[in-house]
């Protein structure tokens, strides 16, 4: 540190991670309860403050790791809330990142090692300071980009069916969907791509595995599931 800007007051930085996930049929929310003051008990994100010489991205990727024992996830920043009232412990800007996961993947000891709990959308309990806003900003921002980006396939297994990619779209967007006209807009995208496998787990009569081909997509990336 340095003797600059000495005249100025300081300010906390933290960064709040907003998991969601896919369990196969709702668009859940990891959350638990806080184990410090403020809010002591209050259904809260999990986060932690920016260090003094790590990155805002670095602080939201330390946290996601810890929480969830998984690297490389799709992480994006949903932005930053700064209102002088809303940590009544200390002036505290937060900035937000949002990831996504698949829940099968997750390790669940994890969860009970943090006392975290799997919670839905649709459920969302009241949290901790702007929380609940942090949450809504996120997923009205994930519903405008999951038509033009591959974002539904960070919700599934690498392998999936076409029942359980509409599933994905209709929890994230929170309404039915017309099933012939998305599988017929669906065709038309070539980085799904069919596999010769079979799911006889969830489909009793047996449904095609697709997979998400990324070479694919990147080769031509634009696409409209609208």
């Amino acid at each position: 540190m340095t003797q600059f800007y000495n005249e100025y007051s300081k300010v906390l930085v933290s960064v709040d991670c907003i998991i969601f996930g896919f369990d196969g049929n709702d668009l859940q929310v990891l959350i638990g309860k806080r184990q410090m003051d403020p809010g002591r008990g209050e259904w809260s994100l999990y986060g932690g403050f920016v260090g003094s010489n790590e990155n805002l991205e670095d602080a939201a990727n330390r946290v996601i790791l810890d929480l969830t024992g998984m690297k490389g996830l799709y992480i994006r920043q949903v932005g930053a809330f700064g209102k002088v009232d809303r940590d009544p412990g200390e002036r505290v800007i937060s900035v937000a990142y949002c990831a996504l996961i698949n829940v099968v993947d997750y390790d669940d000891r994890l969860r009970v090692e943090h006392g975290l709990e799997w919670v839905s959308l649709k459920e969302l309990p009241h949290l901790y300071s702007d929380h609940n806003t942090m949450i809504n900003n996120a997923i009205s921002q994930i519903r405008r980009r999951i038509n033009h980006e591959p974002l539904s396939f960070k919700l599934l297994p690498d392998l999936f069916t076409l029942t359980q990619l509409q599933h994905v779209f209709e929890a994230v967007m929170g309404e039915e969907i017309d099933k012939r006209n998305f599988r017929k807009r669906i065709k038309d995208i070539d980085f799904i791509e069919k596999t010769e496998l079979i799911d006889k787990v969830t489909s009793k009569r047996g449904a095609a595995l697709y997979r998400f081909n990324k070479r694919a997509y990147e080769e031509d990336p634009s696409f409209n599931l609208k």
